[in-house]
């Protein structure tokens, strides 16, 4: 399943998603089994921070690249609104509770990093962040 499937019920074309790493680093551990799943999924990745204007105050997400985002899309969860994935993500020395959510623009799923995120790790405008995912139920 790609992460297109759990959002809107359909599979992209292969060139639709670009090329495999969209300039991220990327990996995926899983390590030692935790309650709810069979396996618990750790996903690690660098990625650069981008905005979104699209509203009056400046949003700022990271892509979660597109071979991670077909994996989460993979895991048996509960179906979320707009298609999204309740996770923990950390940032530097930063952890919090938020969702990733599919976006065709990006190619996959998108992490919104919050103002007081970006300001505690003193990420730049555009910087580029080592990020790690853990799904939850």
């Amino acid at each position: 399943m790609r992460w297109r499937d759990r959002a809107i019920g359909t599979i992209p074309p292969r060139s639709l998603l670009g090329p495999a790493t969209h300039g991220h680093e990327s990996r995926a551990e899983r390590p030692a089994p935790r309650p709810g799943y069979r396996c618990r999924v750790r996903l690690e990745f660098t990625a650069p921070l981008w905005q979104w204007s699209a509203r009056r105050e400046a949003w700022w997400f990271v892509t979660v690249p597109p071979e991670l985002s077909d994996e989460l899309a993979e895991l048996p969860l509960p179906p979320r609104g707009f298609g999204s994935i309740k996770v923990t993500a950390t940032i530097g020395g930063t952890r919090w509770s938020t969702s990733v959510f599919p976006s065709d623009e990006q190619g996959g799923y998108v992490l919104p990093v919050k103002r007081a995120v970006r300001a505690a790790e003193q990420i730049p405008d555009g910087g580029t962040v080592g990020v790690v995912l853990e799904p939850v139920r």
